[in-house]
């Protein structure tokens, strides 16, 4: 999904860019080139891409290439409330498959995906580590144990309705 950049990102862009310029090049630098993009960005948009391309004389592609093969790279910028439904072996045999394709449909994106506001993403994640209250998921920092598909609309709406309140709040101010 094509993300435009925020100021925020074009802000944060800067900032890498001063990083980068007084970096090593070398090819032995692309890994941690873009492990410090990621750092200071939250995800890689082409303009991070480009960055580092450029300072280490190697095509767009190639750093693309690179990034796109670790899972430790992300392409859209997380959200906000990111959703992380864990698929460990008990979150699976208890429907966390079910669980992960309720929050898509809820929030009308895909597994690895930002909604356009930047209000949420979903992640699909090896073990929390919460087996005994298994389906679990992630929002943010808190878990939620014992997950079923009814829960996925309140979670979502919960935070909608937080924000709307903090929205109207600071208007008044």
């Amino acid at each position: 999904m094509e993300h435009s950049l925020t100021a925020e990102d074009q802000a944060h862009l800067e900032i890498l860019q001063t990083q980068i310029k007084s970096s090593p090049k070398g090819r032995g630098q692309l890994i941690p080139l873009l492990q410090m993009a990621q750092k200071v960005l939250g995800y890689l948009p082409d303009d991070a891409l480009s960055l580092v391309a450029d300072h280490l004389s190697v095509t767009r592609s190639e750093v693309y290439g690179v990034a796109s093969f670790y899972n430790q790279f992300r392409f859209d910028p997380p959200g906000k409330n990111p959703v992380k439904v864990c698929m460990g072996t008990a979150c699976h045999v208890r429907g966390g498959e079910i669980i992960l394709e309720n929050f898509e449909r809820k929030l009308e994106i895909r597994e690895g995906e930002t909604t356009e506001d930047r209000e949420f993403s979903i992640e699909r994640v090896a073990c929390v580590g919460c087996c005994a209250l298994a389906p679990v998921a992630l929002m943010g920092e808190t878990l939620h144990g014992h997950m079923a598909p009814s829960k996925v609309e309140g979670l979502v709406l919960r935070v909608r309705v937080e924000k709307e309140k903090a929205e109207r709040e600071a208007s008044k101010s």
